[in-house]
C-alpha cells in the first residue's frame, strides 16, 4: 500500500492535553509521541498541511500508535524551552504514566532533547531527526527574522527559506516561493510564533548532553540548511547511548522523506 493510500485508511483522532496541548492520534501499537517541527501555530494543522502531516506520519503508524503533539497556545513571552519541556512531561505523565519513545523534528527535536535532559522520567527511547544540541547561527537568525515580521504584520515567510536548503539557488527559489505564499499562511496569533523562537533562540544544552540517559537516535542530512553535520556529531558524540545516521544528499525537510527513515526508527526503537 502506497503512503497516500495508507494515510486515506488510517483512523485519525484528535483533542487536547494538559495545558491545552493539541495533538493529533493515528496508528496502533507502542506509543510514539511525534514533537511537531515549527509551526506557525500552536495547533493542529489543516487542510493540505493535515493530509502532508498524516502521509508522512502514516509508515510509521503502522508500526506504533502515534501522537502528533504540538506546543500550548497563549505561550508568554519571556517562557524558556525548560518550561515547555514541563508541560510536556506533566502531559505525558497524565497520559500515560510511563516513559514512552520520542521522536522530534527539527524544532521538536530541540524540545526532545530538552525533555529527556529534564525529565528522564518521562522520555523511554529518543529519536532526534533534523536538529541538535543548539540552533546555528544562520537558523536562529531566520526564525526571529520570521518571528519578528509575522508579529509585525508583515510578509515573513521568505526569511524560513534559508533553513530548508544549503543551495545558494535553491534558497532563492524556495524564498520566492514563500514570499508569495505568505498571505495564505500567516500565523493565527503570531505572539505564541514568536514566543517559541525566543524560547529556542536561547536552547543550548552544551555541556548537559551527558545527562541524558534515555537511548538517542540522531538522525540529519548532509545537505541541511540549519544545521551542519557537525553539530549533528556533537549532539550524539555528547549523550552516552546514542547512535548518529547521516543521510547523504538529503535536505532538512529530506530526512523525514528518506526511504530509510521509518527503517532507521523502527528498528532503534524496537532494540
Amino acid at each position: 500500500m502506497s503512503n497516500s493510500a495508507l494515510a486515506t485508511a488510517l483512523d485519525v483522532t484528535e483533542g487536547t492535553w494538559p495545558h491545552g496541548m493539541p495533538y493529533l492520534a493515528l496508528g496502533s501499537g507502542r506509543p510514539l509521541v511525534f514533537l511537531r517541527w515549527f509551526t506557525p501555530d500552536h495547533a493542529n494543522p489543516s487542510g493540505w498541511l493535515r493530509q502532508s502531516e498524516i502521509k508522512i506520519l502514516a509508515p510509521l503508524a503502522a508500526h506504533f500508535r502515534i501522537y502528533a503533539v504540538n506546543r500550548a497556545p497563549g505561550m508568554a513571552q519571556g517562557t524558556t524551552m525548560a518550561d515547555i519541556a514541563a508541560q510536556h512531561a506533566a502531559a505525558l505523565d497524565a497520559e500515560f504514566g510511563t516513559p514512552v519513545d520520542i521522536l522530534g523534528v527539527s524544532s521538536g527535536g530541540s524540545l526532545g532533547l530538552q525533555l529527556a535532559a529534564d525529565h528522564p522520567e518521562a522520555v523511554r527511547g529518543l529519536v532526534i531527526a533534523s536538529s541538535g544540541y543548539t540552533l546555528e547561527n544562520a537558523a536562529r537568525q531566520a526564525q526571529l527574522r520570521y518571528g519578528e515580521a509575522a508579529y509585525a504584520g508583515q510578509r515573513a515567510l521568505h526569511h524560513m527559506a534559508g533553513v530548508g536548503f544549503k543551495s545558494p539557488v535553491a534558497q532563492r527559489l524556495a524564498a520566492a516561493g514563500m514570499w508569495l505564499a505568505d498571505p495564505f499562511a500567516r500565523p493565527k496569533n503570531p505572539a505564541d510564533t514568536l514566543a517559541f523562537i525566543r524560547a529556542e533562540d536561547a536552547f543550548d544544552l552544551t555541556g548537559r548532553l551527558g545527562e541524558i540517559s534515555a537511548p538517542t537516535l540522531v538522525l540529519g542530512g548532509d545537505r541541511d540548511g540549519a544545521y551542519s553535520t557537525d553539530t549533528f556529531r556533537r549532539t550524539a558524540d555528547g549523550i552516552p547511548n546514542s547512535r548518529l545516521i547521516i543521510y547523504p544528499d538529503t535536505t532538512h525537510i529530506g530526512v523525514m522523506k528518506h526511504p530509510r527513515f521509518v527503517r532507521d526508527i523502527v528498528a532503534f526503537l524496537a532494540d
